[in-house]
């Protein structure tokens, strides 16, 4: 994989609205990754309509930056991961698995982390959705960010498990820091984003962090996640779905009839 030139950083940068110097330090990090989040959503729209995607970060940099879309955690981990190491931070890449608490470990691949190393370990992780909205030390403990608490608990044999806030999905992902295999990642994004038992194929995703908390819309359910609850809306009209992918998550509604004419 080559490395990002300082052309595409800067319209990375300009892509999540940061403006300063970046240095490869917590301070930089920090607010790289909070301006990811808010900027740029999560949404596994190719995967729903059958689209291949790829795990390439120059691939990622053309759609989300360039096509000014969102992605999954392959994309939006493997781009944010290549902009680090342009700044000149040091990463590593890791294959965790989804839900393997209730999967097993077959579902180890189907999540792309990072752990970007400073004067410590820190887990940066833009590709949940739902999940963290700054980096955390590679320690046990709970995390408040916003109105969220996330946790990170050691289990056995050196892994790891990460709990999501409450009442959004998916509630963890586990993680080894010496499982980094390369195989994993591809296999798990080819199946999850090919086999129609895939939950990507399943149903259309699209989570962003906005200024009053998480706003998803998972099919036609458009919700908002803050210290307040969880409100929901059903869209009933593509019209509707457009407006909130246009409005709600800075997305082009060109695709608004192709997901409306699959959920049915």
């Amino acid at each position: 994989m080559t490395g990002a030139t300082p052309d595409h950083l800067a319209a990375y940068l300009a892509r999540i609205g940061f403006v300063g110097d970046v240095r490869p330090d917590l301070e930089t990090l920090t607010a790289l990754h909070r301006a990811h989040v808010e900027s740029i959503a999560w949404e596994c729209i190719d995967c729903f309509l059958g689209r291949p995607t790829t795990r390439d970060p120059r691939a990622a940099f053309d759609k989300i930056v360039t096509g000014g879309r969102g992605g999954w955690c392959y994309e939006m981990n493997g781009l944010f991961g290549w902009m680090l190491e342009a700044i000149g931070f040091s990463v590593t890449r890791l294959a965790a698995g989804v839900m393997r608490e209730q999967l097993g470990d077959n579902a180890i691949g189907n999540h792309l982390l990072l752990i970007v190393h400073l004067d410590r370990d820190y887990l940066a992780d833009v590709g949940l959705g739902s999940g963290l909205v700054e980096p955390i030390p590679f320690a046990e403990g709970d995390y408040v960010q916003r109105h969220a608490t996330f946790g990170l608990r050691p289990l056995a044999d050196g892994w790891w498990r990460f709990h999501n806030q409450p009442d959004v999905l998916p509630p963890s992902f586990d993680f080894s820091p010496d499982v980094r295999d390369e195989a994993l990642l591809e296999g798990a994004c080819n199946w999850l984003q090919s086999d129609p038992g895939s939950p990507f194929r399943q149903n259309v995703v699209i989570q962003r962090y906005g200024p009053h908390g998480l706003d998803s819309l998972v099919g036609p359910a458009l919700m908002r996640t803050n210290a307040d609850g969880t409100e929901r809306r059903e869209l009933a009209q593509q019209a509707d779905y457009a407006a909130a992918l246009r409005d709600g998550f800075g997305l082009d509604p060109a695709d608004a009839a192709a997901i409306w004419a699959r959920l049915g």
